[in-house]
């Protein structure tokens, strides 16, 4: 299939009920169609197979369900760091972030590397997008030592005083994962949470609050 034909197969899914509901999550812009959802895209994808160009072309169209599919079925090993931060730039939505970082970028060989100097970008996607896969690796990437995961550890805290509502979230969520990932883990990242609640900032704290209710809790087992 061609990426015209897969779109105008994506279009039959086009549901303006949908997109308002979308909106309420902050999904929103001209090129959201409202349809298909997550299961089905996955479903297309597995039909489409693999197709790094292919996936180019659905991203370029700008249609974020069509961007989603492209996530799906692109190769981690043909992505660029070129590519990676210009799609990062795109970011419009959290969901197109996450998935992205979570499906396909966390896959590539420099995304470790390159979270690092995404957080210090000032664009709140952007930003979001590299402690997105930081979070991603905490979960996928079963070999990654712990001191790699606690160097991460100054950028948590530097920037837990972002205010911004898909900065703060991401940096929360990052620092949950991998107080999660092991008992070790468990406690350097509750040590770094009580570090973060003493800073005189309202989303450091919050940051702060979340996570250790998190950490602290005995049913995760660690």
């Amino acid at each position: 299939m061609t990426a015209e034909e897969i779109i105008a197969q994506l279009k039959t899914y086009e549901s303006a009920k949908n997109r308002e509901g979308m909106a309420r999550f902050g999904i929103t812009g001209e090129n959201v169609l409202g349809g298909p959802n997550l299961p089905t895209l996955r479903k297309i994808a597995k039909e489409i197979g693999r197709n790094h160009e292919l996936a180019l072309e659905l991203w370029n169209s700008g249609i974020h369900e069509a961007r989603m599919l492209a996530v799906f079925i692109d190769e981690p090993d043909k992505v660029t760091e070129k590519q990676l931060d210009d799609w990062a730039a795109d970011f419009d939505s959290w969901d197109i972030c996450d998935q992205t970082c979570s499906n396909l970028f966390d896959k590539t060989d420099f995304a470790y590397r390159k979270a690092f100097e995404l957080v210090k970008r000032e664009e709140e996607f952007v930003r979001r997008t590299g402690f997105v896969i930081i979070t991603a690796l905490s979960v996928h990437d079963k070999k990654m030592a712990d001191e790699e995961f606690v160097k991460f550890f100054p950028m948590i805290k530097k920037y837990a005083t972002d205010e911004r509502n898909f900065v703060k979230k991401a940096v929360n969520w990052c620092l949950r994962q991998i107080g999660k990932r092991n008992k070790e883990l468990n406690k350097k990242a509750i040590k770094l949470a009580e570090e973060i609640k003493q800073i005189d900032s309202k989303s450091a704290r919050w940051i702060a609050a979340d996570a250790l209710r998190e950490l602290n809790n005995k049913k995760f087992g660690l």
